[in-house]
C-alpha cells in the first residue's frame, strides 16, 4: 500500500458536519463554495493532502493542487470509466516514471500523468470540477483533472472519495516542474436533496445576468447576453506600432513554471502585428494570446468561467484556463477594469477572425457566501486590471 493509500484510508468513512452546513452560511446554501467553507472542508478532512494543504493554496472560490513526487510518461491520454480506478489503467499504458523531487523536465507534444498530493472525501451534496491555473494555459500547456471510476475529465462526482491525478500535455514548450508545483485549480459545488437531477446547481441564468448587468456592469455598455456573457475579440493595436497580440515560438527553451518573472518576451513570443483592416489569420495548431476587446467584471457573490470551445462560432478553442475569481476587475461604483485574456489555437484549418467577433462566452455561477477575501486584494493575483497580458513567468511592463 502506498503513502497515498493510507493517507485516504486514515480519513473518516462519514464526513461530520460542519459549521454552517445546518444553517443558511458558506455550507448552507446552493452554489460555489468561497474560501472559507473551503477552510471548514479541509478541517473536516473532506480535503486533505500530506504535506498539509497550505494558507496560500486558498484562493477567494477555489483550490490551487499541488503536483506529488513522481510523474508516470504514458502512451496518451484516458479516462478510467466507471469500473476502474486510475492506477488499473496507468499500469498498462506507463512508458516510465519520473522523479519530480528535484524537479524534471516535460517535454512539449509528450502526455504525462502526475499523482496529487490532494485527496478527497466529499459529502453526498458536494461535487468538484477543475481547470489549469490561468498562468498554465497561458504558456499553452493543457492540463486536466482525473478521478477514479470518472467517466469526463475535470470533474468528480458528488460523495467522492479517493486520490486525485492530473494529466499534463506541454503543447508548445516543455516546462520544468517539481514536487508541490500548482498547475491546475479545483473548485467546489453545493446542491441540496431536492436538486439531485440538476446539472450545475448556482449557474446564473440569462435573465438573472442582465439584472446584474443593470445593477453593476459586467462590460463597459451594452452587454451581448446569449447562453452566457458574450465576449468579442480586439484586434485594434494598443500601441502605435500596431500590437495586438502574441504567437508563441517553437523550440524556444524550456519553462520553469515556478520561476516568476524570469524570462524575456521576445526569446519565447513573437509580437502579432496589424494592418488598417483589422483581420487575423489564425494558423493551424499555433498558439495565441490576443485579449478581449471588453473589459469584463466578476461581482462578488458570483464566479465565472469561460467556455473554451463552442463550434458555432468557429473551429477553433479560445480558452484553457477558465476560471474568473469573484472580485476579477470589479470596483465598485467603477466600470470594469480587466480585459479577458484569450488563449487561442486554432484546430485543423487556418480561420479568419475579425476585431469585434465574438469568440467566447463567460458562464456565471453564484457563490454560497461572498468570499472572506477577493480576488486582487492582498492575495498576489497576477492578473488583476490586465489589459494584453502573458503568463506571471516573463518580464512585460
Amino acid at each position: 500500500m502506498n503513502q497515498s493509500d493510507q493517507l485516504f484510508e486514515a480519513l473518516p468513512e462519514d464526513a461530520r458536519a460542519l459549521p454552517g452546513e445546518g444553517r443558511k452560511g458558506a455550507l448552507g446554501r446552493t452554489g460555489i463554495l468561497p474560501s472559507q467553507a473551503l477552510r471548514q472542508l479541509i478541517a473536516a478532512g473532506e480535503i486533505a493532502g500530506a504535506p498539509a494543504i497550505e494558507d496560500g493554496q486558498i484562493q477567494p472560490a477555489s483550490l490551487d493542487l499541488r503536483l506529488g513526487k513522481v510523474a508516470y510518461r504514458v502512451r496518451a491520454s484516458f479516462l478510467p470509466g466507471t469500473k476502474a480506478t486510475v492506477r488499473d489503467k496507468l499500469a498498462g499504458l506507463t512508458f516510465h516514471e519520473i522523479d519530480l523531487t528535484k524537479g524534471a523536465v516535460l517535454e512539449a507534444g509528450c502526455v504525462y500523468l502526475v499523482p496529487l498530493i490532494e485527496h478527497l472525501n466529499l459529502r453526498s451534496t458536494i461535487a468538484a470540477f477543475a481547470n489549469p491555473k490561468s498562468s498554465t494555459g497561458r504558456l499553452d500547456v493543457f492540463t486536466r483533472l482525473i478521478a477514479d471510476y470518472q467517466e469526463s475529465f475535470d470533474s468528480v462526482a458528488e460523495g467522492y472519495k479517493g486520490p486525485l491525478f492530473t494529466e499534463i500535455c506541454p503543447r508548445t514548450f516543455s516546462i520544468k516542474v517539481r514536487y508541490g508545483s500548482r498547475l491546475n485549480q479545483i473548485r467546489f459545488r453545493r446542491r441540496v436533496s431536492q436538486q439531485i437531477d440538476a446539472e450545475a446547481p448556482g449557474r446564473v441564468g440569462d435573465r438573472r445576468l442582465r439584472a446584474i448587468h443593470s445593477d453593476v456592469g459586467l462590460v463597459e455598455g451594452e452587454a451581448a447576453i446569449r447562453d452566457g456573457l458574450n465576449l468579442r475579440i480586439s484586434l485594434a493595436p494598443i500601441e502605435a506600432g500596431g500590437l495586438i497580440g502574441y504567437r508563441a515560438r517553437r523550440y524556444a527553451g524550456v519553462i520553469d513554471v515556478d520561476n516568476v518573472g524570469g524570462y524575456d518576451v521576445e526569446q519565447y513570443w513573437e509580437a502579432v502585428r496589424l494592418g488598417g483592416d483589422k483581420r487575423l489569420v489564425l494558423d493551424p495548431h499555433e498558439f495565441y494570446i490576443l485579449a478581449s476587446k471588453e473589459s469584463v467584471s466578476v461581482p462578488p457573490e458570483y464566479v465565472a468561467e469561460m467556455a473554451p470551445f463552442d463550434p458555432m462560432i468557429g473551429e477553433y478553442r479560445v480558452h484553457y484556463a477558465g476560471f474568473f475569481d469573484p472580485g476579477f476587475g470589479y470596483a465598485e461604483g467603477k466600470a470594469p477594469g480587466a480585459k479577458a485574456v484569450l488563449e487561442v489555437r486554432s484546430l485543423d484549418i487556418p480561420f479568419i477572425v475579425e476585431d469585434g467577433q465574438i469568440v467566447g462566452r463567460l458562464i456565471y455561477d453564484k457563490l454560497t457566501e461572498v468570499p472572506e477575501t477577493l480576488y486582487g486584494q492582498g492575495i498576489g493575483s497576477h492578473y488583476q486590471a490586465q489589459g494584453l497580458k502573458l503568463s506571471k513567468h516573463f518580464r512585460q511592463e
